[in-house]
């Protein structure tokens, strides 16, 4: 991953079908199944165990979560998988899906999904539980097909596409199973950025430089992980109980270090130099 460094070192998860590199505060997950990048348990697995790396490393402050290859993000779950297993099976499964995004969302980092490809069906709800998106423009449609399996989408696809666009057009959105560019995506609020970029490796340089904004010595990294956390639970309690949330979480910012600096800066009129603690 020239783009990170020469620091950085490709890790490789224990099923091979993820794989993990940190350089400059900035942590890329990359789905590593080509041509589709399809997801099953066992990526799960892996995709769980990178995340959990990344949550454990003081030195990440962001995490870019991407497929491998140029035309792919991830198209979903296995369906010849899915064809060959028991619905037992199939409900653990969807189970520990829901538990491993949930584990990325709660993670008090910035998390942005790198959209290099094709992002449908289950790639499209793994996205939508980053905290950002940036596609390439151009690379490829998002949608959420499932309904022409005659399924619903199950890994939290129904209740955060709702979230981000509206009852009304997720409901025509999952119903007609349409697929749509990411140009489109961005106007419906599920894209944040659209990227010019003449390849795919390109494109993640440019992701990973978007990215580093967010990291110290330029910016507060604990604090934007903890607005992250009170907007994520915030949104799904009461108004009072979310202003409450707030309030603890900006307690714990006042008694970091990077308040101190942050006002200590202001006052002193000089740029701040942030630790991430």
């Amino acid at each position: 991953m020239s783009s990170q460094g020469p620091e950085s070192a490709v890790e490789t998860m224990p099923n091979g079908l993820v794989t993990y590199a940190a350089d400059l505060g900035v942590a890329v997950i990359t789905l590593c199944v080509p041509p589709a990048n399809t997801y099953s348990y066992a990526m799960n697995r892996d995709l769980d165990e990178a995340i959990l790396k990344a949550r454990f490393d003081d030195d990440v402050h962001v995490i870019v979560l991407r497929g491998a290859g140029e035309k792919f993000f991830c198209a979903g779950a296995d369906i010849a998988m899915l064809d060959n297993v028991t619905p037992q099976f199939k409900y653990y499964f969807c189970l520990h899906a829901n538990e491993t995004l949930n584990r990325l969302e709660h993670t008090p980092k910035l998390v942005i999904a790198a959209l290099n490809g094709h992002t449908v069906g289950g790639g499209m709800e793994i996205a939508m539980a980053a905290d950002m998106r940036i596609a390439r423009r151009g690379a490829g449609r998002m949608g959420l097909p499932e309904v022409t399996l005659g399924v619903l989408p199950g890994t939290g696809g129904t209740q955060r596409l709702a979230r981000l666009v509206g009852k009304a057009k997720a409901i025509e959105l999952m119903a007609t199973g349409d697929l749509f560019p990411f140009e489109k995506a961005e106007t419906l609020g599920l894209v944040n950025r659209i990227f010019d970029c003449e390849s795919a490796d390109q494109f993640l340089a440019d992701v990973i430089t978007y990215a580093q904004q967010f990291v110290p010595p330029a910016r507060a990294s604990m604090a934007v992980g903890r607005i992250k956390r009170a907007v994520q639970t915030g949104l799904e309690v009461g108004f009072e109980s979310g202003l409450a949330l707030e309030r603890e979480l900006q307690q714990q910012l006042f008694q970091s270090e990077d308040a101190s600096e942050g006002i200590r800066a202001y006052v002193e009129k000089r740029t701040p130099s942030f630790k991430g603690q």
